[in-house]
């Protein structure tokens, strides 16, 4: 028998039990492909990410939803697993920011570690932002999401935004639009695949805080059906906001999102000029994995 560590790490999390919950195993590089999404359906987490080494990077990261689905970007399933190897004093010393390379598909990208206050930050740059056309109408895209039409607020246009995984962004009323939107799996699917995304994101803007939108994510494209905080979709929400000069001066947004789940994460973009996106993480569970 294979034994090896895995754990689960609350990731956006300011209080244990709170955030994204994150699947982590180390040393993956023996596994196949089948053995890992069998390992992700264990879990049952939204992903779960394997550590393997690689010859381009630092580190190879993969990562698989519940359902086998495997998915890239660079987002909670990233950022997590590099949280998780910092709070387990795998990286050296973090008293000073380090940037570590991480290899995720095609990609290498660079992420920042530094300690402060006892707890491991993250800071990484994705993709550049690419877009998709918009949608021509929104109609089936409320109905999809068992909104009314006039809980989609046309500017800036719903439309697929990608820096590492195209997700449709689509603008709402107000936070309880938000919160009210009950979708309809097969429906959404149809207009995701019009738009040219794998998953969707609405969001409000809070008029108390500008700099602050209010999200939920949902993705049935890959088993998906609610996630608690989507680093993949709030990187291209910054840079689709900023490309449509609806950012503050500084460029930096601040999501709340998995609220209406009752995980609460905060999820802090920065366009420098690619997103870049923050957080910190709560170790939750540390254990051996029996194969």
């Amino acid at each position: 028998m294979a034994q090896l560590t895995a754990g689960l790490i609350d990731v956006f999390a300011e209080s244990p039990l709170g955030g994204n919950p994150l699947a982590v195993v180390e040393h993956a590089d023996g596994l196949s492909d089948a053995q890992m999404r069998r390992i992700a359906g264990e879990f049952n987490q939204a992903e779960t990410t394997f550590l393997m080494t690689s010859k381009r990077a630092d580190c190879k990261l993969r990562s698989f939803t519940a359902s086998g689905a495997e998915v890239f970007g660079a987002g909670h399933n990233a950022l997590g697993a590099w949280l998780w190897m910092g709070e387990h004093g795998q990286l050296g010393s973090l008293a000073a920011p380090r940037t570590f390379r991480q290899e995720i598909g095609d990609e290498v990208l660079p992420i920042t570690l530094v300690k402060a206050d006892d707890r491991v930050h993250g800071r990484m740059r994705q993709a550049a932002l690419r877009l998709s056309p918009p949608l021509a109408t929104t109609d089936r895209l409320a109905e999809a999401l068992g909104l009314n039409p006039d809980d989609v607020v046309p500017l800036p246009a719903a439309r697929a935004a990608d820096t590492g995984a195209a997700h449709l962004m689509v603008r709402l009323s107000n936070a309880q639009a938000v919160d009210r939107a009950a979708p309809v799996a097969q429906a959404l699917l149809a207009v995701l695949g019009t738009a040219g995304a794998e998953g969707c994101y609405v969001y409000a803007f809070d008029p108390a805080s500008p700099n602050t939108a209010y999200a939920r994510f949902f993705n049935p494209t890959v088993g998906l059906w609610e996630d608690a905080a989507t680093g993949t979709a709030a990187g291209p929400l910054c840079a689709y906001l900023g490309a449509e000069s609806l950012l503050n001066t500084e460029k930096t947004l601040v999501i709340e999102q998995g609220v209406k789940m009752g995980r609460r994460s905060l999820l802090q973009v920065c366009l420098t000029p690619n997103p870049e996106l923050s957080g910190t993480g709560i170790v939750a569970l540390r254990g051996t994995l029996t194969l």
